[in-house]
């Protein structure tokens, strides 16, 4: 089978991450994501996804997104076209999500928001 009939009947790209980096600052009434380092984290996972070879056209794309409105579970980012929330706390975590579920398709449960 062709690549681009098979890439327009799933979209551009498999799966689509985006990290939440909001930053309404340290004294606000409600936290944000960038607070607990999650432009640094969206960066990481951007760079891993290159390491791997799974970037681009049919494969993974990593992004920022404003405030994702998930605050009290932050920092947080959201898988699409699955619609699967995560939460996270360092790169090893991130490193999971990358690997397990935007690698090989599967979720990972204990991250799930």
């Amino acid at each position: 089978m062709a690549l681009a009939p098979l890439l327009s009947a799933m979209g551009y790209y498999q799966r689509h991450i985006f990290f939440c980096i909001n930053d309404r600052g340290a004294n606000a009434d409600r936290p944000s994501c960038n607070l607990c380092g999650s432009a640094a984290m969206r960066d990481y996972a951007k760079s891993r996804i290159k390491q791997l070879g799974q970037a681009g056209q049919g494969r993974v794309r990593v992004n920022q997104a404003g405030c994702l409105d998930r605050c009290e579970k932050g920092p947080v980012c959201v898988v699409y076209p699955d619609g699967t929330w995560y939460t996270y706390v360092d790169e090893a975590d991130v490193d999971e999500i990358i690997e397990s579920h935007l690698v090989n398709g599967k979720p990972v449960e204990r991250l799930k928001i």
